[in-house]
């Protein structure tokens, strides 16, 4: 970036996306990468692959601010954070190799339908929630899906290990801090393994914008997820993962 010729109002737009996705990522423990991707490739023109590499060289710096946030608040579970980090980062591993290598659009459309049907049930387990809470279970494969998704599908953490511990009926702000502190050593390998890869993301206009926005909500983010009730955060899940989940749907098939 040429800063004799930096203009800030040009980075506007980035940084309002990466305040709104991370507020979102932050509260509910999932999205940044479905709604940045999304709101870069379908409103903004960025091409998907460019998309891609920059938000997960953002999310560095935002899972990292995001997670010493929810470590700060009490949001995280060492027991569960452990069992999902090795899985996590050898799944985003394998899903950057993928990506590389395969078409990940075949995929997509069926696993963000899987997303829309997920995001169902949550919504409506949310509407019935129950006072009862259990430990959840199916973890390490959890993490290795999610984490295959996240680095093949340029978005996927969240919403595949959030959504499905939250189903097994976990703690949901223990989940959405832990998840999120564990996606900062998955974003890290995976971005590692882009740019093995494909070189260098330019730090510059859109992948500035997002780092500066992503930053700012990432405090705010974890705040809201300490003090959401856990029914409110049940609904508040069904309806961000059935909405982007519908949309990238829309935008595949349509």
């Amino acid at each position: 970036m040429d800063l004799t010729h930096f203009d800030l109002s040009a980075l506007l737009p980035f940084i309002g996306v990466g305040f709104a996705a991370q507020l979102v990522d932050g509260a509910l423990g999932m999205a940044f990468g479905v709604i940045s991707n999304t709101l870069l490739v379908g409103v903004m023109g960025i091409p998907p692959a460019l998309a891609s590499q920059r938000v997960h060289v953002v999310e560095c710096f935002t899972t990292a601010t995001s997670g010493i946030s929810h470590l700060l608040h009490g949001n995280i579970d060492r027991k569960l954070f452990f069992r999902l980090l090795l899985p996590g980062v050898a799944g985003g591993v394998l899903g950057a190799y993928l990506l590389t290598s395969l078409d990940a659009g075949v995929v997509k459309p069926f696993v963000l339908l899987y997303l829309t049907a997920i995001g169902l049930y949550i919504l409506a387990r949310g509407i019935l929630y129950p006072p009862q809470q259990k430990e959840a279970r199916m973890i390490a494969p959890l993490g290795l899906l999610g984490g295959l998704l996240d680095a093949a599908g340029g978005g996927g953490w969240g919403p595949v290990v959030t959504s499905n511990l939250l189903i097994q009926g976990a703690d949901p702000r223990k989940v959405v801090g832990t998840v999120n502190a564990v996606e900062f050593f998955l974003t890290l390998t995976i971005s590692a393994a882009f740019i093995w890869h494909l070189g260098f993301a330019d730090l510059a206009g859109a992948t500035l914008g997002l780092l500066i926005g992503g930053i700012a909500a990432a405090p705010i983010g974890a705040w809201a997820a300490k003090h959401f009730n856990p029914k409110t955060m049940l609904v508040l899940v069904g309806l961000v993962l059935t909405a982007t989940s519908l949309y990238g749907v829309y935008r595949a098939w349509g």
